[in-house]
């Protein structure tokens, strides 16, 4: 029977640690409500810039305003989900946006126009998602999109002529092609593929449209690699690649002599991001995210800008979009304890201009600080991560969340993280940590997590709470495990495999049997069968190794409560993952509280769902962990569901 959570009213009023010493409680939807402005971007003549924002009905919108002055003005009028990814065109006319429905991430790509707000569908296909869109300034009338519309396991490129909508196929995909790379002539000339053998990946290049493909750079299964752009040089491709090294690094290849130089590499850690000057199409700067997120120049020419963005404000900061003519850009830096902020910077006046923080209710209040740590594994592999204590109490024997990040093939970052802050609020040190298997730390470090779901990956969040009681913040009794998709899954073995080991945990569209989460996969992922079966093990093969690693079948060894959170539209972890697990736990009379959004996928997207979600999280852990909680009250236009 499925009731709808009613909630209103509700309050766990169990006191945490030195509670009277912790500031005030910071409502859940100056968190998890939407952004006053985000997602900042110039247009490429640099006249206007426009931003997301909500309207008159709380859903997110693209505005446009003068720079230099002006109202803004509503773009978009989508009606329900809110817009999170958009961009200009060329043309000078149009903004285009993504946006799929309910979650189920068949995104279409859509074009409004910048003088009267009317919208197109430019991908008006039922079923079909788009997976990249590529754009060039010296064609503006014309978009280059990837879509699965031929096969639903291959994204082939089709041309669109965006002032008529008129679309047809650029390039077919042979069926293992995962990235397209153009060139100076924005013609598709460059493709990554995955080898769908062994899981590695193959580089390929062809003269001209009509010629054959050639291998030209092949990785193996425990390497990365892929193109990322061509220079004006037609023989010069630029990759990235951890090939003959540890990281991965920035290099150029001379397709005409098969030469290879290195622009751009670190020791320890991956290439994060690459700035490329798309006038002259060369890389000007690279990103290493190492404790934080350290920008290195690779032209003179923005030698002293990198300089000049470094005293601006306290914080890590990226250029979110440049003019054609690279003459300003925005400019966001984001912190840990704050609202993000963007600038518009001259780069011929060195000058930066304040335009506005992303979240003003943010402002001046007692936000928690991140810190990096890092502590050693059972093993002795070193172990990064960082911690989030809460303001005005002693970081001793506190309650604690230990929070588990998704993919797992990507890595915790420093920055402001709304549900670490709201942790930290209630009273919770909060414990997030790049166990084996994350992403940015070089490939021994990623395949070191290799077919260890549930293995030592978890042995690595085990050693993250030892480490938390040993230092004496958390107390060993009340530390709870939490987090999304990976760390849903993640949250499952950390009850069912060590069920003595945390006090309650809360999982968010984890995947709770692995055969079936493998089974169930969207069809697009198919070419990446084989880097599964390498990373996580082979459903062909290696069935039984498989089932001792889902926490399904040691549900019944869970004793400790449960929250479970689902999306019924989620494509990549469906719904039946939650469903088969939580029809096994009360089979077994096993405690758990189950919740589903039916418009919602892999996450909660709607602020209205996440204020639901996690009204119920914190009265959740209010209740095992003693920590606070905010009264629900009414949250209207949720549709959250309690199974």
């Amino acid at each position: 029977m499925i009731r709808v959570a009613l909630l209103v009213g509700i309050v766990v009023m169990v006191p945490a640690t030195a509670s009277a010493d912790l500031p005030p409680l910071i409502p859940r939807d100056v968190l998890f409500g939407n952004p006053d402005k985000a997602g900042v971007q110039i247009a490429p003549d640099g006249r206007h810039i426009a931003y997301l924002a909500p309207d008159d009905k709380n859903v997110l919108q693209v505005w446009v305003k003068p720079v230099g002055g002006g109202d803004a003005k509503k773009i978009t009028s989508d009606d329900k989900r809110g817009i999170r990814q958009y961009f200009w065109a060329y043309d000078g006319q149009h903004l285009l946006y993504l946006q799929d429905q309910g979650g189920d991430e068949n995104f279409h790509l859509y074009a409004s126009e910048l003088a009267t707000g009317k919208t197109r569908d430019l991908t008006p296909f039922e079923g079909v998602r788009v997976q990249g869109v590529d754009l060039h300034h010296q064609h503006p009338d014309t978009i280059l999109v990837a879509l699965n519309k031929r096969n639903k396991q291959a994204f082939d490129m089709h041309r669109i002529t965006l002032s008529t909508g008129a679309e047809k196929l650029d390039t077919e995909n042979p069926g293992n092609i995962v990235g397209w790379t153009t060139d100076a002539e924005f013609q598709v000339r460059a493709a990554t593929a995955i080898n769908l053998k062994t899981g590695g990946y193959d580089l390929l290049v062809r003269e001209q449209p009509a010629a054959q493909w050639k291998t030209i750079k092949s990785w193996t299964p425990e390497e990365q690699g892929q193109a990322i752009g061509f220079g004006r040089d037609r023989n010069i491709l630029y990759i990235l690649g951890n090939h003959d090294a540890n990281t991965i690094r920035l290099s150029q290849l001379d397709l005409s002599t098969g030469q290879e130089k290195v622009l751009a590499e670190d020791r320890d850690y991956d290439v994060s991001g690459v700035f490329v000057d798309h006038e002259k199409r060369r890389p000007w700067m690279v990103a290493f995210t190492k404790a934080r997120t350290e920008w290195k120049a690779l032209d003179d020419s923005v030698q002293a800008d990198l300089a000049t963005l470094a005293q601006v404000t306290r914080g890590d900061f990226s250029i979110t979009s440049q003019t054609t003519d690279n003459s300003q850009w925005i400019v966001a830096y984001n912190t840990d304890d704050g609202p993000a902020s963007y600038y518009l910077y001259n780069r011929t006046t060195k000058k930066a201009e304040f335009l506005f923080v992303n979240n003003s209710k943010l402002d001046k209040l007692p936000l928690a600080r991140m810190e990096p740590i890092r502590y050693q594994a059972r093993d002795g592999l070193t172990i990064h991560g960082y911690l989030t204590k809460p303001v005005g109490v002693e970081p001793k024997n506190l309650p604690a969340v230990l929070l588990v990040h998704g993919g797992p093939w990507v890595r915790d970052t420093w920055g402001f993280n709304p549900l670490v802050q709201f942790l930290a609020n209630r009273g919770y040190a909060v414990l997030q940590v790049n166990f084996r298997g994350s992403s940015g730390y070089g490939k021994q470090f990623l395949n070191a997590g290799n077919r260890e779901w549930g293995g030592k990956m978890h042995q690595d969040l085990l050693d993250a709470k030892n480490w938390l009681v040993q230092e004496g913040i958390a107390d060993p009794k009340k530390v709870a495990i939490m987090g999304g998709s990976y760390g849903g899954y993640a949250t499952l073995v950390g009850l069912a495999f060590t069920p003595d080991e945390f006090a309650c945990g809360v999982d968010i569209v984890g995947p709770s049997n692995i055969i079936t989460l493998l089974k169930t996969i969207p069809p697009y992922w198919a070419p990446l069968k084989a880097l599964f079966a390498k990373r996580v093990g082979d459903i062909e093969k290696d069935e039984e190794f498989l089932k001792e690693r889902s926490p399904l079948f040691k549900a019944d060894k869970i004793t400790k409560p449960l929250l479970i959170g689902q999306g019924q539209n989620d494509p990549r972890v469906k719904m039946a993952e939650s469903d088969q697990i939580v029809d096994a736990l009360r089979q077994a009379g096993k405690p758990v509280e189950y919740v589903v959004y039916p418009d919602e996928g892999h996450g909660f997207v709607r602020p209205e769902n996440r204020l639901h979600f996690f009204a119920i999280t914190e009265q959740f852990l209010a209740k095992h962990l003693g920590g606070r909680a905010e009264p629900v009250g009414t949250i209207k236009g949720h549709s959250g569901q309690i199974r």
